[in-house]
Parts: structure tokens; sequence; C-alpha cells
């Protein structure tokens, strides 16, 4: 099993960082823009919440990426919060050995 050893990124972090505070665009501009809720792009933002397949979409359209960047940054980041939560019991499962 390999999952990078990087620390999880929220893709909410990645969105704000990268993309509204450059911009100087506030939450509420982008949900505006996107027309979703205000509090979809809040929670977002504040790592509350993950990226759906439908925001995925929007996110792609308006900032010129793919859905799949989006998706991309949400699966690494589960997968990396999960790896973290069961690395005791993913320890104790031997790996498959085929013979020779």
């Amino acid at each position: 099993m390999s999952v990078s050893k990087l620390p999880p990124i929220h893709p909410g972090e990645i969105l704000c960082d990268l993309y509204l505070r450059p911009l100087e665009m506030t939450p509420y501009a982008l949900a505006k823009k996107l027309n979703v809720p205000r509090t979809r792009i809040e929670r977002i933002v504040a790592q509350k919440t993950g990226i759906t397949s439908d925001t995925a979409l929007r996110l792609a359209r308006f900032f010129r990426t793919s859905p799949e960047f989006w998706m991309n940054l949400q699966n690494s980041f589960d997968l990396k919060i999960e790896a973290q939560a069961l690395k005791d019991e993913l320890k104790r499962i031997p790996e498959y050995e085929a013979a020779a």
C-alpha cells in the first residue's frame, strides 16, 4: 500500500490559497459566479466539507481547469485521512503473496 507521506491538504486550502486570494475574490463572490449556495464555498474553504462532482465541474469551468483536478485533490485528501485513521488495522492485514 502506498499513500503519500506528505500531510493531507484539504482542497479548500488549495481553492483559497491558489485561486481566491490571488484573485482577491471572496467565497461569496465565487458562489454567485458558480450559481451555488454561498455556504457551499464557505464550508469548502473552511475545510468543513469536501468537493463534490457537481462542485468540481463548476470550479473546472470557471477556473479553466479539469474536474479531475478538483476530484483528485479531494480523493487524495480523503485517502490520507483514512490511511491515518486505519494505520494500525492496515498493518495487521497480510499482503497477498502469489504461489511460485
